[in-house]
């Protein structure tokens, strides 16, 4: 499973660092955590063996690359590319080489999937609320928007993409991943350990003969010890799952992971999927695929070879 390339920025300048939140932590052995939001996710970039205000200068190039992914793709901006072609009703709009080969990353992901991976399938949201309630949608309003559902109907040029009107597509699945990669491969020459660490999403450089990075897998009930300690040197880990987005209805717990084909939250998935691979987009896809997998997220995982962690009840 091949992650698309990278691209340089080429976007307009964002506002200097200085006029946006950032705040810069200092933590025991020497680490120095630069923290900020991006995506709608606490971020933070750490640090071995530099000050705090050196930490402060080198993460910029880092959230500077951030900031601009999350400007350029948010589905809640409306001067994003997704913004554009989401309101493009229909019409080819086009499309730049960063976003064809995301486009054609989510591509990939649907066929490796079986069509579970969907980026049109952002619009069940309009029925679905997971935010620990117990509001359960009915089946008429699912059914509704199924019509609205299927990768299959984009049609792709070389510079250009059609979706049908009343359809959508949402990146929110790859890009905070691909933002991930982004920051380290701006940072990992700085030649001191690096971690990246977007809402839980990670990836990681070290020195040589450097101290792992000790990273921690939250339990699924949100336990204040981690269900999991793993060390990571380079390359990343991604962990999807229900703890944070979830309904409660009579009894029974409704993950967020839905199911294209039907509309409704995959059954007998793990709560959570921990996945390590070489790319933070990689270890994302995958361990969102093994949980759209359901039962079979293990089996999953094995058939493709890679290292993970599953957690259940």
């Amino acid at each position: 499973m091949r992650a698309p390339p990278a691209d340089d920025p080429g976007a307009a300048a964002l506002p200097p660092i200085e006029q946006r939140q950032v705040s810069v932590e200092s933590r025991p052995s020497g680490v120095q955590a630069v923290r900020f939001l991006a995506m709608g996710s606490p971020c933070e970039i750490l640090f071995a063996g530099v000050t705090a205000e050196a930490a402060g200068q080198l993460a910029r190039a880092g959230i500077t690359e951030s900031w601009r992914i999350e400007r350029k793709f948010s589905r809640y901006r409306a001067d994003s590319v997704v913004a554009a072609i989401n309101a493009s009703g229909g019409c080819p709009i086009p499309i730049d080489a960063e976003t064809g080969r995301l486009l054609d990353y989510a591509a990939h992901c649907h066929e490796l999937s079986d069509g579970r991976f969907d980026i049109t399938s952002g619009v069940l949201r309009r029925a679905w609320r997971f935010d620990g309630g117990d509001r359960l949608p009915s089946a008429e309003q699912v059914a509704a928007l199924l019509p609205l559902v299927g990768f299959t109907r984009l049609q792709r040029a070389t510079d250009s993409i059609t979706v049908p009107a009343g359809m959508q597509i949402d990146l929110g699945g790859l890009a905070k991943e691909y933002a991930v990669d982004r920051a380290l491969e701006m940072l990992q020459a700085c030649g001191v350990p690096v971690l990246v660490n977007f809402g839980g999403d990670l990836r990681a450089s070290a020195a040589p003969g450097a101290q792992p990075w000790q990273v921690g897998v939250e339990a699924p009930g949100r336990d204040a010890a981690p269900a999991l300690v793993l060390e990571l040197s380079r390359g990343a880990l991604a962990t999807s799952g229900d703890t944070h987005r979830y309904l409660l209805h009579e009894g029974v717990r409704y993950g967020h992971i839905l199911d294209p084909r039907t509309g409704w939250p995959v059954r007998g998935a793990p709560r959570s999927v921990t996945v390590a691979a070489a790319s933070c987009i990689e270890a994302g896809t995958l361990s969102t695929i093994a949980l759209l997998q359901g039962p079979d997220a293990e089996a999953f995982l094995q058939d493709m070879g890679a290292r993970h962690w599953c957690l259940r009840d």
